[in-house]
């Protein structure tokens, strides 16, 4: 979590989006499940709070082990790449 500015900044560049500042970023959050979640390293409040600084990114708390939350995270980044297709002619 601590390098995510680092990591966003570097993709910005690599890629070079036409729009990179409503570029479509979700943050998962993973392994939820793990000890109840009671071994989090980074609190909800925080991660919420860097998405909203960057604009609103999407944010979600996923479990691949227990299937949650991951269909709705992959909805939502397949949703804002069409979003952001550009339209043809």
């Amino acid at each position: 979590f601590e390098n995510l500015n680092h990591w966003r900044e570097e993709f910005l560049i690599q890629a070079s989006p036409s729009d990179p500042e409503n570029f479509p970023f979700v943050v998962l959050g993973n392994k939820i499940d793990v000890d109840g979640g009671n071994s989090r390293v980074v609190s909800e409040k925080k991660a919420k709070a860097w998405c909203a600084s960057k604009g609103n990114i999407p944010y979600f708390e996923t479990s691949a082990k227990e299937g949650f939350n991951v269909e709705a995270a992959f909805q939502c980044i397949a949703k804002n790449a069409l979003k952001n297709e550009p339209e043809e002619e």
